[in-house]
């Protein structure tokens, strides 16, 4: 193995019934986790996602509502999960986009209270762009010369991912091996929240990227109109942006 863990590393991939972090639901998740001991184990569920699953979503991942009609609940599996990752770092194939804020959103929905800052999240997608841009059918050619069979399965897919990410630290001289290193190489751009709703200014402040106070910071936003952090904790946001948000407005209150 190439990569040098200090902590469990899970690699973890989601199918759903869409790509709306704050509305889609999981139907499937796979979880891989490699130990600094390079021993693995691997978990997959399938998830009743409480809603009907798209023909257009069946069409990419094979899962239909037959599949799932006597499947757990996502929250009667949340606390294996959590077990699962706990005192890990994560990774994923575009995870930091999609994967991390869906699986926080549904985690807050079934009453965990999920907090990002424990994990440092780590995007072989991300690697892989900047370096090859291409996608993990590509990626799995380039890197381990093999062919990706069953893609858009989730136990395929992370085996997959977690191979890519492997190769790629020995792939480049340049790229460090360790989970922290590549957790700063795997971010585009650093946000506050997992949306990209709110960002960082230079002084490293939160700062809005949306709305009436878009680039004003949100603390001062908040201490001169309250009205609007209630309008946002009621309105449709993701449930890690309002999450994120709170924390500011409890610490502008001092």
């Amino acid at each position: 193995m190439n990569l040098k863990l200090y902590k469990p590393l899970c690699i973890f991939d989601l199918e759903t019934t869409g790509t709306n972090v704050a509305k889609d639901r999981i139907v499937e998740i796979c979880i891989l986790k490699v130990n600094p001991d390079a021993s693995r184990e691997s978990k997959t569920w399938l998830v009743n996602p409480e809603m009907l699953i798209p023909k257009e979503s069946t069409a990419v991942h094979g899962i239909t509502d037959e599949d799932v009609k006597n499947a757990p609940k996502f929250k009667e599996i949340a606390p294996k999960i959590m077990e699962m990752i706990a005192g890990s770092d994560l990774g994923g194939f575009n995870s930091n986009r999609f994967d991390v804020p869906l699986l926080a959103e549904e985690l807050l929905r079934a009453g965990i209270d999920f907090d990002l800052s424990k994990f440092k999240l780590v995007d072989a997608q991300t690697i892989f762009h900047k370096m090859e841009p291409r996608n993990l059918t590509a990626a799995y050619k380039f890197y381990c010369n093999k062919e990706l069979e069953n893609a858009h399965s989730a136990e395929a897919d992370v085996l997959a991912t977690f191979e890519v990410l492997d190769a790629q630290v020995a792939h480049y001289d340049e790229l460090p091996n360790d989970i922290a290193a590549l957790s700063e190489f795997s971010f585009h751009t650093k946000f506050a929240d997992l949306a990209g709703m709110i960002h960082f200014d230079e002084e490293h402040q939160e700062i809005f990227a949306f709305g009436k106070y878009k680039g004003q910071r949100v603390k001062d936003v908040f201490q001169k109109d309250l009205g609007y952090y209630g309008w946002i904790q009621s309105a449709d946001f993701p449930l890690y942006t309002k999450k994120i948000l709170t924390g500011i407005q409890l610490r502008s209150k001092f």
